[in-house]
Protein backbone atom coordinates (compact mmCIF):
# COMPACT_ATOMS: atom_id res chain seq x y z
CA UNK A 1 0.00 0.00 0.00
CA UNK A 2 1.64 3.20 -0.98
CA UNK A 3 0.15 5.98 1.23
CA UNK A 4 0.98 9.87 -0.01
CA UNK A 5 -0.57 13.26 1.17
CA UNK A 6 -2.71 15.09 -1.32
CA UNK A 7 -0.95 17.45 -3.41
CA UNK A 8 2.47 16.83 -1.94
CA UNK A 9 4.61 18.64 -5.23
CA UNK A 10 5.96 21.66 -4.78
CA UNK A 11 3.79 24.75 -4.97
CA UNK A 12 4.34 27.28 -7.49
CA UNK A 13 6.94 30.20 -6.64
CA UNK A 14 4.99 32.64 -8.35
CA UNK A 15 3.38 34.76 -5.30
CA UNK A 16 1.51 38.15 -5.45
CA UNK A 17 0.77 40.80 -2.80
CA UNK A 18 -0.84 44.08 -4.76
CA UNK A 19 -3.46 46.15 -3.91
CA UNK A 20 -5.83 48.16 -6.40
CA UNK A 21 -6.80 51.56 -6.39
CA UNK A 22 -10.08 50.63 -6.11
CA UNK A 23 -9.54 47.98 -3.44
CA UNK A 24 -8.02 51.25 -1.34
CA UNK A 25 -11.05 53.33 -2.57
CA UNK A 26 -12.88 50.94 -0.94
CA UNK A 27 -11.21 50.06 2.60
CA UNK A 28 -10.56 53.88 3.09
CA UNK A 29 -14.77 54.21 2.68
CA UNK A 30 -15.15 51.56 5.18
CA UNK A 31 -12.69 52.92 8.16
CA UNK A 32 -14.08 56.48 7.31
CA UNK A 33 -17.78 55.90 6.99
CA UNK A 34 -18.08 53.21 10.24
CA UNK A 35 -14.46 54.08 12.00
CA UNK A 36 -16.97 55.15 15.45
CA UNK A 37 -20.57 53.21 14.58
CA UNK A 38 -20.06 50.23 16.60
CA UNK A 39 -19.40 52.58 19.64
CA UNK A 40 -23.04 54.29 18.68
CA UNK A 41 -24.67 50.63 18.78
CA UNK A 42 -25.38 47.96 20.80
CA UNK A 43 -21.68 45.74 20.71
CA UNK A 44 -23.65 42.72 20.10
CA UNK A 45 -25.63 44.31 17.00
CA UNK A 46 -24.67 45.12 13.96
CA UNK A 47 -25.69 48.19 12.22
CA UNK A 48 -28.19 48.72 9.29
CA UNK A 49 -25.04 50.86 7.51
CA UNK A 50 -22.16 47.52 8.40
CA UNK A 51 -24.96 45.09 7.38
CA UNK A 52 -25.24 46.90 4.04
CA UNK A 53 -21.33 47.19 3.48
CA UNK A 54 -21.11 43.09 3.96
CA UNK A 55 -23.95 43.02 0.98
CA UNK A 56 -21.46 44.86 -1.03
CA UNK A 57 -18.31 43.32 -0.21
CA UNK A 58 -20.31 39.69 -0.94
CA UNK A 59 -21.73 40.96 -4.46
CA UNK A 60 -18.21 42.50 -5.52
CA UNK A 61 -16.01 39.28 -4.35
CA UNK A 62 -18.74 36.72 -6.17
CA UNK A 63 -18.65 38.75 -9.01
CA UNK A 64 -15.08 38.38 -9.11
CA UNK A 65 -14.16 35.05 -8.00
CA UNK A 66 -10.89 33.68 -8.08
CA UNK A 67 -9.84 29.95 -8.22
CA UNK A 68 -7.55 27.98 -5.69
CA UNK A 69 -4.80 29.38 -4.98
CA UNK A 70 -4.98 31.77 -7.24
CA UNK A 71 -7.11 34.55 -4.86
CA UNK A 72 -5.23 37.30 -5.56
CA UNK A 73 -7.52 40.02 -6.16
CA UNK A 74 -9.66 38.47 -2.80
CA UNK A 75 -6.71 38.68 -0.70
CA UNK A 76 -5.87 41.89 -1.65
CA UNK A 77 -9.30 43.16 -0.92
CA UNK A 78 -9.07 41.26 2.65
CA UNK A 79 -5.69 42.72 3.59
CA UNK A 80 -6.18 46.21 2.33
CA UNK A 81 -9.37 46.47 5.20
CA UNK A 82 -7.70 44.51 8.06
CA UNK A 83 -4.32 46.93 7.43
CA UNK A 84 -6.83 49.92 7.62
CA UNK A 85 -8.46 49.07 10.75
CA UNK A 86 -5.09 48.65 12.39
CA UNK A 87 -4.60 45.10 12.73
CA UNK A 88 -1.63 43.44 12.51
CA UNK A 89 -1.36 41.78 8.83
CA UNK A 90 0.33 38.83 7.40
CA UNK A 91 -0.08 38.20 3.61
CA UNK A 92 1.20 35.50 1.37
CA UNK A 93 0.94 32.41 4.09
CA UNK A 94 -0.12 29.15 1.99
CA UNK A 95 0.31 31.23 -0.97
CA UNK A 96 -2.55 33.71 -1.53
CA UNK A 97 -3.88 33.71 2.48
CA UNK A 98 -4.89 36.61 4.66
CA UNK A 99 -4.42 36.69 8.44
CA UNK A 100 -5.44 40.07 11.17
CA UNK A 101 -4.55 39.90 14.33
CA UNK A 102 -6.34 41.97 16.78
CA UNK A 103 -5.53 43.04 20.20
CA UNK A 104 -7.98 42.98 22.46
CA UNK A 105 -7.45 46.12 25.46
CA UNK A 106 -8.23 43.92 28.25
CA UNK A 107 -6.59 40.45 29.35
CA UNK A 108 -8.32 37.14 27.81
CA UNK A 109 -7.92 34.20 25.15
CA UNK A 110 -7.46 33.99 21.53
CA UNK A 111 -10.22 33.24 19.05
CA UNK A 112 -9.61 32.49 15.52
CA UNK A 113 -12.62 33.13 13.51
CA UNK A 114 -11.46 31.20 9.60
CA UNK A 115 -13.58 31.94 6.00
CA UNK A 116 -12.58 30.04 3.27
CA UNK A 117 -12.09 32.29 -0.45
CA UNK A 118 -11.56 30.37 -3.15
CA UNK A 119 -14.25 29.74 -5.71
CA UNK A 120 -15.21 26.23 -8.14
CA UNK A 121 -14.75 25.73 -11.91
CA UNK A 122 -18.27 26.38 -12.33
CA UNK A 123 -20.39 28.37 -15.30
CA UNK A 124 -22.70 30.12 -13.17
CA UNK A 125 -26.56 29.76 -14.08
CA UNK A 126 -28.35 32.23 -12.07
CA UNK A 127 -29.70 35.98 -13.04
CA UNK A 128 -28.23 38.03 -10.32
CA UNK A 129 -27.30 41.58 -11.31
CA UNK A 130 -23.61 40.60 -10.27
CA UNK A 131 -23.63 36.74 -11.69
CA UNK A 132 -20.14 35.85 -12.57
CA UNK A 133 -18.48 35.92 -15.57
CA UNK A 134 -15.47 35.67 -14.72
CA UNK A 135 -13.28 32.63 -16.36
CA UNK A 136 -10.02 30.86 -15.48
CA UNK A 137 -7.69 27.86 -15.81
CA UNK A 138 -8.55 24.73 -14.71
CA UNK A 139 -6.24 21.08 -14.94
CA UNK A 140 -5.42 23.09 -18.43
CA UNK A 141 -9.12 23.92 -19.85
CA UNK A 142 -10.57 27.44 -19.80
CA UNK A 143 -13.77 27.09 -17.61
CA UNK A 144 -16.24 29.83 -16.00
CA UNK A 145 -15.66 30.02 -12.48
CA UNK A 146 -18.52 30.73 -9.15
CA UNK A 147 -18.33 30.85 -6.38
CA UNK A 148 -21.08 28.17 -6.00
CA UNK A 149 -20.34 27.21 -2.56
CA UNK A 150 -20.83 30.76 -1.09
CA UNK A 151 -17.16 31.52 0.00
CA UNK A 152 -17.91 35.00 -1.32
CA UNK A 153 -20.00 34.94 1.92
CA UNK A 154 -17.85 33.87 4.46
CA UNK A 155 -15.20 36.45 3.89
CA UNK A 156 -17.59 39.23 3.37
CA UNK A 157 -18.74 37.93 6.74
CA UNK A 158 -15.27 37.45 8.39
CA UNK A 159 -14.75 41.31 6.47
CA UNK A 160 -18.23 42.04 8.55
CA UNK A 161 -17.19 41.29 12.19
CA UNK A 162 -13.51 42.28 11.54
CA UNK A 163 -14.92 45.70 11.41
CA UNK A 164 -16.99 45.47 14.40
CA UNK A 165 -15.10 43.51 16.28
CA UNK A 166 -12.20 46.36 15.81
CA UNK A 167 -14.83 49.12 16.49
CA UNK A 168 -14.63 48.18 20.27
CA UNK A 169 -11.55 47.15 20.77
CA UNK A 170 -11.14 49.09 23.81
CA UNK A 171 -13.97 46.85 25.58
CA UNK A 172 -12.55 43.79 24.08
CA UNK A 173 -10.94 40.95 26.46
CA UNK A 174 -8.42 38.94 24.73
CA UNK A 175 -7.48 38.81 20.97
CA UNK A 176 -9.09 37.89 17.94
CA UNK A 177 -7.29 36.02 14.46
CA UNK A 178 -9.11 36.03 11.27
CA UNK A 179 -8.25 33.54 8.95
CA UNK A 180 -8.73 33.68 5.47
CA UNK A 181 -7.75 30.86 4.04
CA UNK A 182 -7.27 29.90 0.48
CA UNK A 183 -7.66 26.62 -1.28
CA UNK A 184 -10.81 25.18 0.73
CA UNK A 185 -11.56 23.34 -2.72
CA UNK A 186 -8.42 21.85 -2.89
CA UNK A 187 -5.17 22.63 -4.61
CA UNK A 188 -4.40 22.43 -7.93
CA UNK A 189 -2.82 19.08 -9.32
CA UNK A 190 0.82 19.33 -8.22
CA UNK A 191 0.73 22.09 -5.45
CA UNK A 192 -0.28 22.20 -1.76
CA UNK A 193 -2.70 24.43 -0.28
CA UNK A 194 -5.41 25.32 2.08
CA UNK A 195 -5.29 25.01 5.65
CA UNK A 196 -2.89 22.69 5.88
CA UNK A 197 -0.30 24.72 4.23
CA UNK A 198 -1.43 27.21 6.91
CA UNK A 199 -0.69 25.56 9.42
CA UNK A 200 2.67 24.01 8.27
CA UNK A 201 4.02 27.94 7.40
CA UNK A 202 3.83 28.75 11.54
CA UNK A 203 -0.38 29.90 11.43
CA UNK A 204 -0.63 28.84 15.02
CA UNK A 205 2.99 29.27 15.95
CA UNK A 206 3.41 32.91 17.15
CA UNK A 207 0.16 33.03 18.01
CA UNK A 208 -1.84 29.79 19.23
CA UNK A 209 -6.00 30.45 19.50
CA UNK A 210 -7.76 29.10 22.60
CA UNK A 211 -10.14 27.90 20.11
CA UNK A 212 -11.45 28.14 16.28
CA UNK A 213 -14.51 28.65 14.97
CA UNK A 214 -16.33 28.65 11.52
CA UNK A 215 -20.03 29.37 9.55
CA UNK A 216 -20.61 27.57 6.40
CA UNK A 217 -23.42 28.62 4.34
CA UNK A 218 -25.75 25.72 2.84
CA UNK A 219 -28.93 25.67 0.84
CA UNK A 220 -30.07 22.46 3.43
CA UNK A 221 -31.36 25.26 5.55
CA UNK A 222 -33.81 28.64 5.47
CA UNK A 223 -32.06 31.66 5.83
CA UNK A 224 -30.56 32.20 9.29
CA UNK A 225 -31.59 28.58 10.41
CA UNK A 226 -28.16 26.99 12.51
CA UNK A 227 -27.27 23.58 12.43
CA UNK A 228 -24.70 22.40 15.24
CA UNK A 229 -23.42 19.10 16.44
CA UNK A 230 -21.13 17.69 19.28
CA UNK A 231 -18.51 15.72 17.93
CA UNK A 232 -18.08 14.01 14.50
CA UNK A 233 -20.04 16.45 11.71
CA UNK A 234 -18.53 16.13 8.51
CA UNK A 235 -16.64 12.83 7.03
CA UNK A 236 -12.90 12.69 6.24
CA UNK A 237 -12.81 12.33 2.62
CA UNK A 238 -9.49 10.33 0.56
CA UNK A 239 -9.03 9.24 -2.44
CA UNK A 240 -7.62 5.72 -3.88
CA UNK A 241 -6.41 4.83 -7.02
CA UNK A 242 -5.79 0.45 -7.98
CA UNK A 243 -4.01 -0.21 -10.81
CA UNK A 244 -4.65 -3.87 -11.83
CA UNK A 245 -2.41 -5.87 -13.90
CA UNK A 246 -3.23 -8.61 -15.96
CA UNK A 247 -1.86 -9.67 -19.61
CA UNK A 248 -3.28 -9.27 -22.79
CA UNK A 249 -4.64 -11.76 -24.88
CA UNK A 250 -7.10 -12.30 -27.91
CA UNK A 251 -10.92 -11.98 -26.45
CA UNK A 252 -11.63 -14.92 -28.22
CA UNK A 253 -8.66 -16.70 -26.09
CA UNK A 254 -9.43 -15.71 -22.11
CA UNK A 255 -7.42 -18.42 -21.23
CA UNK A 256 -4.44 -17.32 -23.28
CA UNK A 257 -3.89 -14.39 -20.79
CA UNK A 258 -5.28 -12.95 -17.47
CA UNK A 259 -8.03 -11.00 -17.78
CA UNK A 260 -7.84 -7.64 -15.59
CA UNK A 261 -11.56 -6.66 -16.12
CA UNK A 262 -12.61 -9.25 -14.65
CA UNK A 263 -10.49 -9.34 -11.98
CA UNK A 264 -11.68 -5.49 -11.21
CA UNK A 265 -14.96 -6.12 -11.47
CA UNK A 266 -14.11 -8.71 -8.86
CA UNK A 267 -12.67 -6.23 -6.60
CA UNK A 268 -15.27 -3.71 -6.78
CA UNK A 269 -17.99 -6.23 -5.34
CA UNK A 270 -15.40 -7.78 -2.89
CA UNK A 271 -14.86 -3.84 -1.78
CA UNK A 272 -17.95 -3.61 -0.67
CA UNK A 273 -18.00 -5.88 2.09
CA UNK A 274 -15.42 -4.16 3.54
CA UNK A 275 -18.71 -1.35 4.86
CA UNK A 276 -20.74 -3.87 5.10
CA UNK A 277 -19.23 -6.99 6.71
CA UNK A 278 -15.87 -5.88 7.92
CA UNK A 279 -16.01 -2.54 10.48
CA UNK A 280 -18.27 -1.98 12.97
CA UNK A 281 -20.85 0.59 11.69
CA UNK A 282 -22.16 0.85 15.04
CA UNK A 283 -19.29 3.23 15.88
CA UNK A 284 -19.82 5.43 12.33
CA UNK A 285 -20.96 5.40 9.30
CA UNK A 286 -18.35 4.96 6.47
CA UNK A 287 -18.87 4.42 2.50
CA UNK A 288 -16.52 3.53 -0.07
CA UNK A 289 -17.68 4.22 -3.75
CA UNK A 290 -15.55 3.84 -6.85
CA UNK A 291 -16.01 6.55 -9.13
CA UNK A 292 -13.98 6.18 -12.23
CA UNK A 293 -13.09 2.44 -14.46
CA UNK A 294 -10.44 2.73 -17.30
CA UNK A 295 -9.26 0.57 -19.17
CA UNK A 296 -9.22 -1.55 -22.64
CA UNK A 297 -9.31 -0.02 -26.23
CA UNK A 298 -11.00 -3.04 -28.22
CA UNK A 299 -13.67 -5.35 -28.21
CA UNK A 300 -11.92 -8.01 -28.65
CA UNK A 301 -8.61 -7.51 -26.93
CA UNK A 302 -8.29 -8.40 -23.21
CA UNK A 303 -6.28 -5.35 -22.20
CA UNK A 304 -2.81 -5.88 -19.65
CA UNK A 305 -3.98 -3.18 -17.54
CA UNK A 306 -7.24 -1.39 -15.85
CA UNK A 307 -7.50 1.69 -13.93
CA UNK A 308 -10.11 2.42 -10.64
CA UNK A 309 -10.22 5.33 -8.35
CA UNK A 310 -12.73 6.09 -5.79
CA UNK A 311 -13.58 7.62 -2.88
CA UNK A 312 -13.52 6.80 0.87
CA UNK A 313 -15.45 8.67 3.64
CA UNK A 314 -16.47 7.92 6.96
CA UNK A 315 -16.72 9.73 10.83
CA UNK A 316 -14.01 8.00 12.76
CA UNK A 317 -9.87 8.20 11.99
CA UNK A 318 -9.40 4.82 13.59
CA UNK A 319 -11.98 3.24 11.18
CA UNK A 320 -10.57 5.29 8.48
CA UNK A 321 -7.42 3.49 9.43
CA UNK A 322 -8.75 0.14 8.99
CA UNK A 323 -10.58 0.67 5.64
CA UNK A 324 -7.51 1.80 4.34
CA UNK A 325 -5.77 -1.55 5.43
CA UNK A 326 -8.53 -3.61 4.56
CA UNK A 327 -8.92 -1.69 0.74
CA UNK A 328 -5.18 -2.71 0.33
CA UNK A 329 -5.42 -6.06 1.30
CA UNK A 330 -8.58 -7.17 -0.33
CA UNK A 331 -7.69 -5.85 -3.50
CA UNK A 332 -4.13 -7.25 -3.57
CA UNK A 333 -5.25 -10.68 -2.88
CA UNK A 334 -8.49 -10.36 -4.92
CA UNK A 335 -6.21 -9.92 -8.11
CA UNK A 336 -3.73 -12.85 -6.83
CA UNK A 337 -6.58 -15.42 -6.78
CA UNK A 338 -6.67 -14.62 -10.70
CA UNK A 339 -3.35 -14.25 -11.31
CA UNK A 340 -3.10 -10.90 -11.48
CA UNK A 341 -1.81 -8.35 -9.41
CA UNK A 342 -3.22 -4.96 -7.69
CA UNK A 343 -1.10 -2.22 -6.68
CA UNK A 344 -3.02 0.12 -4.57
CA UNK A 345 -2.56 3.87 -3.47
CA UNK A 346 -4.39 5.93 -0.98
CA UNK A 347 -4.16 9.84 -0.66
CA UNK A 348 -5.07 11.30 2.45
CA UNK A 349 -7.53 14.24 2.17
CA UNK A 350 -9.28 16.02 4.62
CA UNK A 351 -9.84 14.29 7.59
CA UNK A 352 -13.26 14.12 10.23
CA UNK A 353 -14.12 17.67 10.81
CA UNK A 354 -15.29 17.19 14.34
CA UNK A 355 -16.40 19.67 16.64
CA UNK A 356 -15.47 19.57 20.73
CA UNK A 357 -18.10 18.97 22.93
CA UNK A 358 -17.27 21.77 25.66
CA UNK A 359 -17.12 24.47 23.27
CA UNK A 360 -20.63 23.85 21.14
CA UNK A 361 -21.99 23.16 24.64
CA UNK A 362 -20.31 27.22 25.97
CA UNK A 363 -21.46 28.62 23.00
CA UNK A 364 -24.69 27.08 22.30
CA UNK A 365 -26.69 29.43 24.50
CA UNK A 366 -25.13 32.46 22.51
CA UNK A 367 -26.03 30.70 19.02
CA UNK A 368 -29.59 30.60 20.75
CA UNK A 369 -29.91 34.50 21.34
CA UNK A 370 -28.29 35.52 18.04
CA UNK A 371 -30.11 33.22 15.44
CA UNK A 372 -33.35 32.62 17.63
CA UNK A 373 -34.08 29.43 19.76
CA UNK A 374 -36.65 28.49 16.94
CA UNK A 375 -33.93 28.56 14.12
CA UNK A 376 -31.03 26.15 15.71
CA UNK A 377 -31.15 22.20 16.08
CA UNK A 378 -28.61 19.76 15.85
CA UNK A 379 -27.51 18.64 12.04
CA UNK A 380 -26.97 15.17 11.02
CA UNK A 381 -23.63 14.12 9.71
CA UNK A 382 -22.60 15.14 6.56
CA UNK A 383 -21.24 13.24 4.42
CA UNK A 384 -18.78 16.17 2.52
CA UNK A 385 -15.84 17.03 3.81
CA UNK A 386 -14.00 20.11 4.84
CA UNK A 387 -10.47 21.28 5.33
CA UNK A 388 -11.63 23.56 8.75
CA UNK A 389 -10.97 19.91 10.29
CA UNK A 390 -7.07 20.74 9.88
CA UNK A 391 -7.49 23.85 12.36
CA UNK A 392 -9.82 22.01 14.32
CA UNK A 393 -7.42 19.10 15.35
CA UNK A 394 -5.32 21.61 16.75
CA UNK A 395 -7.08 23.67 19.06
CA UNK A 396 -10.94 23.27 20.08
CA UNK A 397 -12.76 23.90 16.89
CA UNK A 398 -16.55 24.43 16.41
CA UNK A 399 -18.13 24.48 12.96
CA UNK A 400 -22.13 25.30 12.03
CA UNK A 401 -23.80 25.34 8.91
CA UNK A 402 -26.11 28.12 7.80
CA UNK A 403 -28.95 28.11 5.94
CA UNK A 404 -29.56 30.74 2.87
CA UNK A 405 -32.34 29.70 1.32
CA UNK A 406 -35.47 31.99 1.32
CA UNK A 407 -38.17 31.25 3.62
CA UNK A 408 -40.54 30.69 1.09
CA UNK A 409 -38.60 28.14 -0.56
CA UNK A 410 -38.25 24.56 0.61
CA UNK A 411 -34.31 23.80 0.77
CA UNK A 412 -35.06 20.31 -0.40
CA UNK A 413 -35.86 21.56 -3.68
CA UNK A 414 -33.19 24.36 -3.85
CA UNK A 415 -30.28 24.26 -6.28
CA UNK A 416 -27.47 22.54 -3.55
CA UNK A 417 -24.36 24.07 -3.01
CA UNK A 418 -21.84 23.56 -5.87
CA UNK A 419 -24.60 24.09 -8.37
CA UNK A 420 -24.68 26.55 -11.18
CA UNK A 421 -27.74 27.87 -9.91
CA UNK A 422 -26.48 28.15 -6.38
CA UNK A 423 -28.21 30.73 -4.63
CA UNK A 424 -27.75 32.84 -1.67
CA UNK A 425 -30.19 34.80 0.38
CA UNK A 426 -28.64 37.85 1.63
CA UNK A 427 -30.56 38.44 4.84
CA UNK A 428 -28.60 35.52 5.95
CA UNK A 429 -25.15 37.74 6.37
CA UNK A 430 -25.96 39.73 9.31
CA UNK A 431 -26.66 36.57 11.47
CA UNK A 432 -23.27 35.32 10.82
CA UNK A 433 -21.24 38.43 11.00
CA UNK A 434 -23.65 38.68 14.56
CA UNK A 435 -22.47 35.16 15.49
CA UNK A 436 -18.92 35.85 14.89
CA UNK A 437 -19.15 38.75 17.02
CA UNK A 438 -21.28 37.30 19.76
CA UNK A 439 -19.40 33.99 20.36
CA UNK A 440 -16.14 35.95 20.32
CA UNK A 441 -17.56 38.53 23.48
CA UNK A 442 -19.37 35.67 25.21
CA UNK A 443 -16.25 33.55 24.98
CA UNK A 444 -13.58 36.29 26.10
CA UNK A 445 -15.75 37.42 29.03
CA UNK A 446 -16.19 33.56 29.98
CA UNK A 447 -20.67 33.89 29.63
Amino acid sequence: MVVTKQASLAAPTSRRNFITCGLSALALCVTIGYSAQSHANDHRQISSELEQQVIEWRRDIHQNPELSNREFRTSALVAEHLEALGMEVRTEIAHTGVVGFLRGAHPGPTIALRADMDALPVTERTDVPFASTATGEYRGDEVGVMHACGHDLHVAMLMGAAEHLAGIQDELHGNVMFIFQPAEEGAPPGEEGGAELMLAEGLFDEHKPDAVLGIHVWSAGNTGEIGYRKGPLMASSDRFEIFVKGEQTHGSRPWGGVDPIVVSSQIINNVQTIVSRQVDITKAPAVVSFGKIEGGVRNNIIPDEVYLEGTIRNFDMGIRDEIFEKLTTTAEYTARASGASADVHIHEGYPVTSNDADLVTRLLPTTYRVAGEDKVYENELVTGAEDFSFFANEVPGMFVFLGITPPDQDPATAPSNHSPYFYADEDALKVGVELFVNWVIDYSQGE
